[in-house]
């Protein structure tokens, strides 16, 4: 448990590091192209990558030694960094470099994540899973809220540059951590030793997909797991441009900040609490409860109301993943798991690419002229949404809540998903049973 907390600081500061970088890349592509489409582009170049190769990826990390994979997962991810370090040190940044280096990053993450989330079943006891997802999740939510509002304020003091320069820092941290630990190895796979030809790689590429969809109840949990990913992507594009129709980027750093709290909230309270039992019901209730909360998007915003539904929405969200990520180390053996966390992590940023091609043109190009003064909509819809700038982002956000209520509602009436955990045996032993069996062997 001493490395797996020791590992998640290092991530943690190479979460914070990417999160300032990436706030203030964000707000340089929009505000010098004024373009939510431009927008919605980075966070589509930062995915369609790590999709691509995923399938191949988990393959390769049952494999390989996952705490190397990390290793130069990071380091691939941190020379990117230094390229945009000397392009705008040279003043030759452009938009186009930005969407190349989130290219290469998304590439490396493909294989790091699934590494990371499959080393941390034969770091951490069976027990203690969700508490080590909640521990994840709280780097992410203390990432959250440190970077926007620290990237805000170093955006107005040590610039772009000096924030790249820290990003920078933080990977050589991350990969100091992972330099100074070693992994506990899985069991080997019969066929390890075989060579690494297309048709090997392939095959068991396929062994991941195949033990998801022999399993109902895990193939419906995957499924339905697009859609809680499918709404943050799309807040992922619209709230950061949302929020800018009503206030400045400054307002706009504390409230992410907000929501990061929220997070960490979130993290903290699976961490200690370990969440609901049976884990599905954490799974749908919460994801029910973030439907509701996105009807609210007829509210007219400000900068309080749009800090607490961002706060409210996602502390609920670690509370989703980590009851789905503790089913998801359960339930499938470790030999697998690289392979499975591979082709889940594609079904997210399939999700989101998705949420990233049609949300920038359905607002920019539909919604935002239909809820304009004289559009379309202005006269019945803008009767409850209201009309003008920003109001079809708003209704962009009912629509997805009406989508997760309803998604959840068919999921919850389906029985094999409802008793996912009764019927599928766990593939980790508790553990009491592990020492047993070592004192028996």
């Amino acid at each position: 448990m001493q490395t797996f907390l020791l590992i998640s600081f290092g991530q943690l500061a190479s979460l914070i590091g990417s999160g300032l970088t990436r706030f203030a890349l964000g707000v340089w592509v929009f505000q010098t192209t004024g373009s939510v489409t431009q927008f919605a582009l980075l966070n589509l170049f930062s995915y369609l990558p790590t999709i691509a190769i995923s399938p191949l990826a988990g393959a390769l990390v049952d494999r390989w030694d996952r705490r190397w994979v990390m290793i130069l997962s990071d380091s691939a991810s941190g020379l990117g960094t230094v390229a945009i370090a000397l392009l705008i040190y040279n003043d030759g940044l452009q938009i186009w470099h930005i969407y190349a280096v989130a290219c290469v990053s998304a590439f490396f993450s493909a294989f790091q994540w699934p590494a990371y989330a499959a080393a941390t079943t034969v770091l951490v006891p069976k027990q203690h899973l969700s508490r080590a997802n909640g521990v994840v999740q709280i780097s992410k939510g203390a990432a959250k809220i440190a970077a926007p509002a620290l990237s805000g304020f170093l955006l107005l003091t040590i610039q772009l540059q000096g924030i790249v320069l820290i990003d920078i820092i933080t990977f050589l941290f991350a990969v100091g951590t992972l330099l100074a630990v070693q992994f506990p190895k899985p069991e080997k796979l019969p066929h390890s030793e075989e060579p690494y030809g297309w048709q090997h790689l392939i095959a068991e590429t396929k062994q991941g997909w195949h033990y998801i969809a022999q399993r109902p109840g895990m193939l419906a949990l995957a499924s339905f797991l697009t859609v809680p990913y499918f709404s943050l992507g799309v807040l992922d594009v619209l709230f950061w441009p949302f929020v800018l129709t009503f206030t400045t980027s400054a307002d706009l750093g504390l409230i992410l900040s907000f929501g990061g709290c929220g997070w960490l909230v979130g993290s903290v309270a699976m961490s200690t609490w370990g969440g609901p039992k049976p884990r599905i019901y954490g799974v749908l209730l919460f994801v029910a409860f973030q439907g509701t909360l996105l009807l609210f998007g007829w509210v007219r915003p400000t900068v309080p109301i749009a800090a607490f539904g961002v706060f409210v929405y996602l502390c609920a969200y670690p509370i989703v993943v980590s009851s789905s990520q503790t089913i998801w180390h359960q339930k499938v053996p470790t030999d697998l798991q690289g392979r499975v966390f591979a082709l889940l992590q594609g079904m997210e940023k399939t999700a989101a690419i998705a949420a990233y091609t049609i949300s920038g043109p359905l607002v920019d190009k539909v919604l935002g002229p239909m809820l304009s003064p004289g559009g379309l909509l202005a006269d019945n819809v803008g009767r409850f949404v209201g009309v003008g700038e920003g109001r079809g982002m708003a209704f962009f956000f009912i629509l997805i809540g009406v989508l997760n209520l309803v998604a959840t509602g068919i999921a919850y009436r389906y029985r094999r998903l409802r008793r996912l955990e009764l019927e599928i045996p766990d593939a980790i032993a508790d553990e009491d049973e592990s020492a047993a069996m070592e004192v028996v062997n």
